[in-house]
């Protein structure tokens, strides 16, 4: 396949899926099997696309937090977001320079969605029961920058799923708000990511060896399909459960392990 319309295919899987609870990295490890392996700079910024999108869509909020911090409450929730990037960035980089992380193979990536699934059909009827709440305590904050390294630790988690459901556990279960929480967190964090990744790849002189017109192509995709995904599910889930998803990763994950050859 050309190489210009594979980047872009896996640009439009990586901005429909990685604010889905279904594993971005999943989806897109299991496309790169078909479309041709891509470079960790490639995959990590075209996850940047994808978070350029979140500031497009949340735009309004992110001025307001950035004019309003006279405010008390603007000032308290900015907080919060740079506390949730914080524990990440503190807790995931002694991790990633120590190398622990599952392999990205299908056979770990394909557990991870299953068990994940699974986690969010207990998770969300256990968050059901429980009054609606929007209130954004600290260990709610904690635990949603430590959802973010585990997912790291573990592709096919999905780094959505696994902050929103922490958050909903923990007594934020209005799903539009704990939603709105993450997604802004994840916007430090995927930057930071990106950022780091392009100084690796500088530092080690690779920069000759990536691609930059296919990242440019599916850095674009990524943006626009993750901008319309975004609006679709703060829609969605502000009406609906996240079962569907569930299952799909169940699905999914299942139809993964029985197709894999042994040692995959």
């Amino acid at each position: 396949m050309n190489d210009l319309l594979s980047a872009l295919l896996l640009g439009l899987i990586e901005g429909v899926t990685e604010f889905l609870p279904i594993s971005s990295t999943g989806h897109l490890l299991i496309a790169q099997h078909w479309l041709g392996a891509r470079s960790d700079l490639f995959n990590i910024a075209i996850q940047a696309g994808a978070i350029l999108a979140i500031t497009l869509v949340y735009r309004q909020r992110l001025w307001q937090l950035t004019t309003g911090l006279a405010d008390p409450a603007h000032r308290l929730y900015a907080m919060k977001i740079a506390a949730a990037f914080l524990v990440t960035a503190v807790v995931g980089l002694p991790v990633r320079l120590l190398g622990w992380e599952l392999p990205e193979t299908v056979t770990p990536v394909a557990w991870a969605l299953v068990i994940g699934g699974v986690w969010m059909l207990v998770a969300e009827r256990i968050a059901d029961r429980r009054p609606p709440s929007d209130n954004l305590t600290w260990t709610v904050v904690v635990a949603v920058g430590l959802a973010q390294v585990l997912a790291g630790v573990f592709p096919g988690t999905s780094r959505s799923a696994a902050a929103i459901f922490m958050a909903l556990l923990l007594g934020m279960n209005r799903k539009p708000a704990a939603a709105e929480f993450v997604f802004l967190v994840g916007i430090p964090t995927m930057f930071a990511a990106t950022g780091y990744a392009m100084m690796e790849t500088l530092s080690e002189g690779r920069a000759g060896e990536e691609d930059w017109a296919s990242l440019g192509i599916a850095f674009a995709a990524a943006t626009v399909t993750g901008f319309a995904t975004v609006r679709w599910l703060l829609g969605y889930i502000s009406r609906h459960r996240f079962t569907p998803f569930a299952w799909y990763r169940i699905g999914l994950g299942a139809a993964l392990l029985l197709g894999l050859p042994a040692g995959s």
